[in-house]
């Protein structure tokens, strides 16, 4: 491989992750965020889609999915994602600026730690949009109403975002970041990896590029090492010194060492890999197939059960109802006992979107003789322009105590 064939490929990733990530809060759809999680609502918007804190079980295996995902990428490709689109690699090469400036005046030193400051203000902010909307956070800015706790969570991130990128850079990566310390248990003799090819070590000139401008300061000719991120930078540097010599780069990307043999397909990768399409089904599904509208029935204590209208029993109930769609829906009631349709009041209310409201109800049923039982009653509530859209409860009707 050329520098042609990957340098700007990789290039051209790092900066699809870094519009993507700055670029994500300021999308809206539905009038919401894309991605965010609203603290104030405990609502997480996520691409048209808004979950309260009772549906977290569906943001739960969207997680399972996410670990299944990384360990089967892992598997397959080794640290690809270290190299191509993690945060700190991405900023990092965005900032090497400040690696040139290190051997320069004080001035340009001053300049650049000054340039990293204003970028780590700008990445922390973004940070924080993706729980305050920018849209909110802006306004709030300038007329300094942004509050406390945003105005700390933002001065702490930006101090702790300069000191890394400022001073560890690719030290986090060789020495802390724990996805580094898991590879050890994921990868096999299958894993991509960068490698040098041991079989052509004759013609290596022992120009040391490839040491010089690995970023964590790794040989690659010794071997695999935990802290090499996958960047290739090495791979560009030898085949750039060897095409003088119009020979191929001595390193590159393998499956496994260099001539070594055996299928990519493997009991672990079809056990993660299936893994991850399932959960990925299960959370489309769920995602998919979740009602919009919730009740919660409970008996209204300030009503105990009455004769009304001659033969007829009331009780009274307390209808807890949350509209979790973005629009305004006129709902429908209905109570009915063994397939008989009772009376109830209300049949028909509005609720706003996003809103939830606590609505007393009432139902109406004939006394039965004494040595009846009440029994139950089933209560349906469904949107009426939106057939798909229903729930429903049971409560227990009560006789008055003189029955």
């Amino acid at each position: 491989m050329t520098i042609s064939r990957i340098q700007p490929w990789r290039r051209l990733a790092e900066a699809a992750q870094a519009i993507l990530f700055l670029g994500l809060p300021f999308v809206r759809i539905g009038g919401e965020s894309a991605l965010r999680f609203d603290i104030p609502t405990l609502r997480l918007h996520f691409f048209g889609i808004s979950l309260w804190m009772d549906e977290f079980f569906i943001v739960l295996i969207a997680l399972f999915f996410f670990t299944f995902l990384i360990i089967f990428i892992t598997q397959v490709f080794g640290r690809i994602w270290c190299g191509w689109l993690c945060p700190q690699t991405v900023i990092i090469d965005m900032t090497r600026f400040l690696d040139r400036a290190k051997v320069k005046s004080a001035v340009e030193r001053v300049m650049a730690y000054i340039l990293i400051f204003l970028i780590s203000i700008i990445v922390a902010a973004d940070f924080i949009w993706y729980f305050v909307s920018p849209y909110d956070f802006f306004p709030a800015l300038a007329s300094r109403t942004l509050g406390s706790v945003t105005w700390w969570s933002w001065l702490v991130l930006s101090a702790v975002i300069f000191l890394n990128y400022a001073f560890l850079r690719h030290t986090w990566c060789a020495t802390a970041c724990p996805y580094a310390k898991l590879q050890g248990a994921l990868f096999d003799n299958r894993t991509m990896v960068i490698g040098f090819d041991s079989r052509r070590k004759d013609e290596c000139m022992d120009c040391r590029a490839c040491v010089r401008c690995c970023p964590v300061s790794i040989d690659i000719r010794n071997g695999l090492n935990a802290a090499c991120i996958s960047c290739a930078e090495c791979i560009d540097t030898c085949a750039r010194n060897l095409g003088r010599q119009n020979k191929d780069s001595l390193i590159g990307y393998f499956f496994g060492s260099p001539g070594t043999t055996g299928s990519l397909i493997r009991p672990n990768v079809i056990i993660f890999g299936s893994l991850t399409l399932l959960t990925l089904i299960f959370f489309l599904y769920l995602s998919l197939s979740r009602n919009p509208l919730d009740l919660t029935v409970l008996p209204n204590n300030d009503i105990r059960a009455s004769m009304s209208d001659g033969n007829m029993v009331m009780n009274g109930y307390i209808l807890a109802v949350e509209n979790r769609s973005k629009d305004d829906l006129a709902l429908s009631l209905k109570a009915l006992s063994h397939g008989a349709q009772l009376k109830i009041i209300p049949q028909q209310f509005v609720i706003r979107a996003g809103e939830h409201k606590r609505i007393p109800a009432y139902v109406y049923f004939s006394a039965p003789d004494r040595a009846l039982k009440p029994g139950s009653a089933e209560l349906w509530l469904e949107a009426e322009k939106h057939p798909d859209i229903r729930v429903t409860g049971n409560v227990t009707l009560i006789l008055p105590e003189a029955l």
